[in-house]
Parts: C-alpha cells; structure tokens; sequence
C-alpha cells in the first residue's frame, strides 16, 4: 500500500475516500441504535460483533492512546475499519452494517477534529509514536511495573505496528521489523495464563512454589538427548527469530506443527495433572523431604494407563501392536511423558473430531509410530519434521484435523438440519465406526490420502456424476453396520422380543381359555399340551419376519458390510426359513388321524410319524435360547465372552451379535439384574392373569 509523505492527501485520506465510496455502496441505511448518541460517549470495543472480533484488540488501543495522542487514536480506528471491511464487504453479518455506519461516522468526525503532533503526515506521526511509545513504556517501565501492566503495554505496542504497517508504506516501515519481532518476543513473557505463570517474567508467584508443581515443571524440562528439528531450508529463520524451546511440549510443537495456544493450554493441563495424581499418591510428606521432591515414576504410569486405556482397547479389538514404545536405552521418563503430551496435543485441536475417539487414535497411532522413530534414531542428532507447511505453525490442525472436520461439516450441511433421510447423511457414528475395522489402514493410510473414498464430499460427487465426469472414481463412503429406515416395522424390529412374548402369550391362554375345562390345569391335558406347542410354530414365523426386515431395512448399509456380516443376514435368513418349514410339519406328523393338509404333510414325511419327532424338534430349536439363559443367569461370564477380543470367542458369539467395539459387555452386576428380573417376573405374572382371567376369560 503506497503512501504521500509530501504535499497532496496522505494515505490515510485516500484509503477513507476509497473506503467511504465503498461504504456508500455497502451502506443503505442508517441506525437507530447509534443516532442518538456522540461517538466520545461509547466504546467502540463494547458495540464490535461477534464476527468482527479480531478489531477488538485495535479499537481497545485507540481508547487507551486516545488522550496521549488522538492523531493516532484516529489512525487505528481507520485501521480496524479497513479490515472490517475487508472480513464482511457485503456487511451481511449480524449488527455489522450498523457498527461500520458507526464508525465510519466516528472517523469522518475525528478526521477533521484531530492534528498532527510530531510530525507533518501521518505516516511519520505513526513512526514518531510508535517508537516514543516503545522506550517510554517497554523499555524505561520495564523494572517499574507489574506483569499484567506490561502485558498491556506489549499488547498496545503490537497493535501500533500492525497499524505503522497498515499506514506506512513497505520501504518506510522496514526499519522498525527488527525491533517489532523484539516487541512480540518480550510480549510472550507478560502473556495471560490460566493457573500457572509458566512464562511469566518477575517475582516467582506462590502456585509456582508448590513441591509438586515444581517437580512436575522440572520433569517436563528435561530435555537430554532429544535430536531437534530441522528448519525449512526454503524459509530459514534467523537465529533471534527461532522459537525458544524450553520443555517437551515445546519440542513436540516444532516437531509436528501444533498451534503455540494450544501447546501452552495442554503444558499447564499435563503439569497439574501430574502435581494432583502425585500429592495423592505421596500422601504427607514432611515439609523437609518434600523440599527436594521428585514425580514418582508410578506417577507417570498411572496417567498413561488412564490416558491411554482406549487406545489400547482398541489395538487389540484390531488385533494392533500398540506404537507406545519406549526405547530400550532410555533411563529416563522423557518417553512416556512424550506420548502423554503428543496425544494431548491432539486432543487439544480436535475440535469436534472429539467425538470420534477412534478416530483420534488412529491419528495417534501414526504419529506415536513417527515419534519413536524421531526418539530411537538420535545417530544424525536431527531430523526433518513430519509436517510442515511453509510460513505456518498450524501444520497438523491444517493437513489431518482441517479434512476430517469438513467430512463432518459436508455430512451435516447434507443433513438440512435433520430433515433428510437418515440413509443419505452420516453422523458421528457412521463416521466412527469406520475406525472400528482394519479397513481403514488400507483405504486412509498415512499420510491421509485425499483421494480416499473415506473424504468424498457427496455434493460433489453427485455433481461430477451429473457431468458424467468419469476422471472421479472414488465413491462416497455409506454407513456401516447400521442404517436408520423411518418405517413403522421398526416398532417390531426394535423391540422384538416384547412383541414376541406377548403374541405367544396371547395365543397360549386362547388354547387354554378355549379347552373343554377352561381352567389352567388343562395345559397338563395331553391335546391341549400339544395345542399349546404350536407357539413354537409362530415363534418361528416371528424370527422369519425379524430375519427379512433385517435385509430390508439394512439394504443401504449392505455394501458397506464385511463379509461376515452379510453371510450372517443370509444364514439368519436361511436358517428362519428351514425352521419355518421344519416346525409345521413335525408337528403335522404328531397329530393322530390328520384330516385334510395336515393329512397330506404327514403322508409325506411317512416314516417320520411320532409324536417325538417334533418335541426334538422343538428342544433343537430352543437351544440357543437355553445357552443364553445360562449366559443371562450367570452374568460375569458372558461380561467376559462379549469384551473377548479372542478370534475363538469372536467367532462362537458371531450368530448372536455383530462385531462391535462400543457397548460391549455393558451389564449391571449380578444383584441388581437380580432384582430387575424379579421385579418384571412379578409384573408379567399380574398382567397375564389380568388378561386370562379378565379379557380372554370373557370373550
């Protein structure tokens, strides 16, 4: 951006003429909510929106300089209303149009209100301040006043020379580059904190004097024969401009492109957890021997079998060798705290890909593998960062958690908030489960492949389809497992098993009910008895129609299916069929002196003409129903059977249940069910006497 520093309009005047066209075209209408009030009467920080924050720190400063020199106070209200503008040119934010007819009114006003003091343009009057500013408050009140004043001091002089470089032109503001990235180093040290003054400059506060804290900060810092990254030799900073590393996190900042906030939030997170988890383990200590106190390596144990109890769940559900490997030569607890830090690091920028734990140990079963080897091959004494992008410090939010998140941001633009079909969209769980299969390494790799059909965006896919683009091969990934159809069916197949015992129940006090006695003592009568057995016969109709809705309703989710899963709906289904045929017939051929179809079935099996045939046939068939009872009445066994990663026990409970990590084994104890079982047992012996002796009694 040019700027006059002879005779002529100044710069600043120029870019408002041009802004305030702009405006004028943007503008259509006055506020209500400023029109009754003098721009000295508000603070324009107070009115910014939401979407215009990034200002706030700009117009803050103009308040706080506004009486030392309004010149400039005018310039950085000029500042923060370029880039407003530059952020919503449309001002189709909410109370943006407002707030820039605002200030715009503000600057016009202040425009002609407002003189130079130190110089003859602006240019030079921002230059001239900006450097007074600096050695009368950084420099000269350095040793006078207290951290949080310097930290506002720092943050003014930061703003100064954004606004120095907004106004003044490239070849005039060089000068003052060095002596800036001096401002923003010194700045770091008077930044705010949440708990601990990590890197505050001065008096060492009381927190920092606990024996714990200083244990746990001392153990973060050790940082022997750790190999450092090697800088971009496209953009190689100078040795003043180098990051300073002080502890393990700082270390797994330059070595995998976390964002710095995010470090120094997780450094205070994994600092005060080790100080709590270790006062409690050490229980009263002396004050004497806790003047020398060290973390106990339990400590560091405890934590990461807390931390990392999922994610080694979850390489044995895969059948995975964990890569929290800790090299043989090491003496020290720097690896451990290393993989507590790297997967907090990941955690802290995860964003809503929080809620898909697997997910994120996928990505950190990668990067644990990237960092052992950094750790175990010291011989170079350095090594190239695993990621890295140019001029930027957010490398890992940009190349693994920015892809993912806009999967789930397509997903659910797909899913108008929640109007669309369930079957088109995928949520969280969809996605998730993804990382429940090996599959995933295969298709995703790492690096994450782009192209992977896991990151197809539906929109344009169906686009490029539409096009009859045949360069897109990749398809969208569907749901897996399960897929929900909205359908009435899904009342039976959801609770099946109630509907189940109450249709069976019902047809069993109608046999009875309709018995020559009436009584329940005539279920003992040998025709009755078998009469009642027929509701074996619609038990297997019911398992015959649960089987077909199971194909039915999870026909969308079919191909994404393993193979195992779709030979087990066919079998279920097979297997329905066979006792639907089964059943009836054995059971034509115990009846004597069949009339009739029933005569023509038991011609047919011949031989076959027992009435045992089908008394077999019913215990064959409630067999599976006698085991799980076992498993039901003996609870702790079956908890084990089901959380089993074993390829043997996977297999023999394939029939019953799909292969699923989450919700496996989620019982109450053995009491409880106890008392819930009774509880139902009382309540369903009520309501079918209710139901005989009232309602079928009547009719």
């Amino acid at each position: 951006m040019s700027m006059s520093s002879g005779g002529g309009p100044s710069g600043p005047q120029r870019q408002r003429s041009m802004g305030q066209r702009n405006m004028s075209r943007a503008i259509t209408m006055r506020t209500d909510g400023f029109s009754g009030e003098e721009p000295g009467d508000i603070i324009e920080s107070e009115l910014v929106p939401s979407s215009l924050a990034p200002i706030v720190p700009i117009l803050r400063a103009a308040n706080e300089i506004e009486e030392e020199n309004p010149r400039v106070a005018y310039l950085c209200r000029f500042t923060a209303f370029e880039k407003a503008h530059t952020m919503d040119p449309n001002s189709s934010g909410r109370g943006v149009r407002q707030f820039k007819t605002y200030l715009l009114h503000r600057l016009e006003k202040d425009e002609q209100e407002t003189k130079r003091r130190l110089a003859s343009t602006d240019a030079k009057e921002i230059q001239r301040f900006y450097e007074q500013y600096c050695r009368k408050n950084l420099e000269e009140g350095l040793n006078m006043r207290k951290p949080d004043e310097m930290a506002r001091y720092y943050q003014i002089a930061s703003v100064l020379y954004d606004v120095l470089k907004t106004v003044t032109p490239e070849k005039s503001h060089s000068e003052f580059d060095q002596y800036a990235k001096g401002v923003e180093k010194e700045k770091a040290s008077f930044s705010h904190y949440n708990i601990l003054p990590l890197n505050i400059s001065g008096p060492t506060q009381p927190v920092m004097e606990i024996p714990e804290i200083k244990a746990a900060v001392d153990l973060l810092r050790g940082m022997e024969s750790l190999p450092t990254p090697r800088p971009d030799m496209n953009t190689v900073p100078e040795e003043t401009d180098r990051p300073i590393v002080r502890d393990l996190l700082d270390w797994l900042w330059q070595t995998f492109g976390f964002q710095k906030g995010n470090v120094e939030n997780q450094k205070e997170h994994l600092i005060l957890l080790l100080a709590n988890i270790d006062m409690r383990e050490s229980g009263s200590v002396d004050q004497g021997r806790r003047q020398n106190h060290v973390i106990h390596s339990n400590t560091v144990k405890h934590l990461m079998n807390k931390v990392f109890q999922n994610y080694i769940s979850w390489c044995r559900y895969l059948h995975l060798e964990s890569n929290i490997k800790v090299p043989t030569d090491a003496s020290t607890q720097q690896p451990e705290l290393l993989y507590i830090g790297l997967y907090f690091l990941i955690w802290g920028e995860a964003s809503n890909v929080r809620f898909m734990p697997e997910c994120l140990c996928y990505i950190f079963h990668h990067m644990a593998r990237d960092l052992y080897d950094i750790i175990s091959d010291r011989r170079e004494g350095s090594f190239d960062p695993p990621f890295r992008r140019e001029g930027s410090d957010d490398a890992f939010l940009q190349l693994v958690i920015q892809p993912i998140y806009s999967v789930i941001h397509n997903e659910a633009m797909m899913s108008k908030k929640g109007t669309v079909s369930h079957s088109k969209w995928r949520n969280y769980d969809d996605l998730n489960e993804y990382f429940w299969s090996k599959k995933c390494f295969k298709q995703l790799g790492w690096p994450m492949d782009p192209a992977s059909d896991f990151f197809g965006d539906p929109t344009k896919i169906k686009d490029d389809i539409e096009r009859h683009d045949r360069s897109i091969s990749r398809r969208r990934m569907s749901k897996t497992n399960f897929v929900e159809v909205r359908t009435f069916f899904n009342l039976f197949r959801s609770f099946d098993r109630m509907w189940a015992f109450f249709i069976l129940a019902l047809q069993a006090m109608i046999i009875i009910a309709w018995s020559p006695s009436g009584s329940l003592s005539a279920i003992f009568d040998p025709t009755v008895f078998r009469n009642v057995m027929t509701i074996f016969i619609t038990a297997a109709f019911l398992n015959f129609l649960q089987a077909t809705l199971e194909i039915i309703l999870n026909w969308k989710a079919w191909r994404s299916l393993v193979c195992s899963q779709m030979i087990r709906h066919v079998l279920k289904f097979v297997v329905a069929i066979g006792w639907l045929i089964i059943l009836p017939v054995t059971y034509a051929s115990s009846i004597q002196n069949p009339t009739g179809l029933i005569k023509f079935f038991s011609n047919w099996i011949g031989k076959f003409q027992s009435q045992s045939i089908y008394n077999f046939a019913v215990a064959l068939y409630m067999l599976p129903n006698i085991f799980s009872a076992l498993f039901f009445i003996f609870l702790p066994i079956r908890r084990a059977l089901e959380r089993s990663n074993s390829r043997i026990v996977r297999f023999l409970l394939w029939w019953t249940q799909p292969k699923l990590y989450v919700a496996r084994g989620m019982y109450e104890d053995t009491c409880s069910l106890l008392k819930y079982t009774t509880f139902w047992i009382l309540l369903l012996i009520c309501k079918l006497s209710f139901s005989y002796y009232v309602e079928v009694g009547i009719i």
